[in-house]
């Protein structure tokens, strides 16, 4: 999926040559310490930030060109509270891809909130907005930034099962930055950890737990 990335602000490289592999319907953690670049990495794959070096794919193609052109090739976004405050939650549902009734039928908890304005919604309800909105377009791939940032742990474990039911029941591929490295690793299937803008370890999340566990990997944290 990604090769050799590079990405950083003006002059300054924050990530540093990344390979990173996400297989339809399979979740991927993304773990590391607070600016080790993982934010960067999901910016610059999306060309909301412009790459340094190094090249996204999806499958056997490229894909480049803007974050329109990449979204419209099946890669998405989904950042903390990525909605528009000013419009309506059904607003909000109907400039994605995949419209009202299929965000719906996957959180029918939207339903009551059709009418009210985003921006008077909670931050879970937010949340949940974003990631309908997202998987409803059926993307072939996802990118989650953070997305249990600030939330009761009730939202989280709803959008961390959401995830986790589009990659098995969906086939969507999805790549998790998480700073609840536990929780992250409860979803996933595997795991890489950035450090220093660079990948310090690849494993299985059963491998990854057990290092956070025995506390032989303080770069996790």
């Amino acid at each position: 999926m990604v090769e050799g990335l590079r990405a950083g602000y003006g002059r300054i490289e924050i990530v540093h040559g990344v390979d990173l592999r996400v297989a339809p319907g399979e979740v991927v953690a993304l773990l590391g310490p607070n600016g080790a670049g993982k934010t960067t990495t999901l910016l610059t794959i999306t060309e909301h930030l412009r790459p340094l070096g190094g090249r996204v794919r999806l499958g056997d193609r490229p894909v480049t060109g803007g974050p329109h052109r990449i979204a419209r090739a099946g890669l998405g976004l989904v950042a903390e509270r990525s909605v528009f405050a000013s419009l309506s939650t059904e607003a909000n549902l109907a400039l994605g891809a995949g419209g009202i009734r299929a965000a719906v039928d996957l959180f029918p908890e939207l339903g009551p909130l059709l009418p009210r304005r985003a921006g008077m919604l909670s931050g879970g309800e937010q949340q949940i907005l974003a990631l309908a909105r997202a998987l409803a377009a059926r993307p072939r791939f996802l990118l989650l930034d953070e997305v249990s940032a600030g939330l009761a742990p009730l939202v989280v474990e709803r959008l961390f099962g959401a995830a986790r039911h589009a990659a098995c029941e969906l086939g969507i591929g999805i790549l998790l930055v998480e700073q609840q490295v536990r929780r992250a690793l409860s979803v996933a299937d595997r795991g890489y950890v950035l450090n220093r803008g660079a990948v310090a370890a690849s494993a299985t999340a059963a491998e990854l737990r057990a290092l956070t566990e025995n506390g032989s990997a303080d770069y996790l944290s």
